[in-house]
């Protein structure tokens, strides 16, 4: 089906809009839900938090951050994770 149509529809009853993609037509757009529908339509996909997407990230910076002196206590209200989590993470 053509976009254009689809936008048409869209705009006269954006209510209608299945969840959560009302949610992301409102917060990014007509566009975005349909790049995402092109790219991912039928699959079925799960998606992570944020922390445990750029978990591997944070866990350099967070060695990085201890290997320059930041204690565990300054670690742990910086990034959010238990002191345990830190003490893992540098080991």
């Amino acid at each position: 089906m053509h976009n254009a149509v689809l936008r048409h529809v869209a705009a006269q009853h954006p209510h209608a809009v299945m969840q959560p993609f009302d949610a992301i037509m409102e917060e990014f757009g007509f566009d975005a839900v349909c790049t995402i529908a092109d790219y991912l339509g039928g699959a079925t996909i799960y998606i992570p938090t944020k922390r445990y997407i750029f978990k591997g990230c944070l866990e350099k910076e967070i060695t990085k951050d201890y290997l320059n002196g930041t204690t565990y206590r300054d670690l742990t209200k910086k990034y959010h994770f238990s002191e345990r989590q830190i003490r893992r993470m540098v080991q």
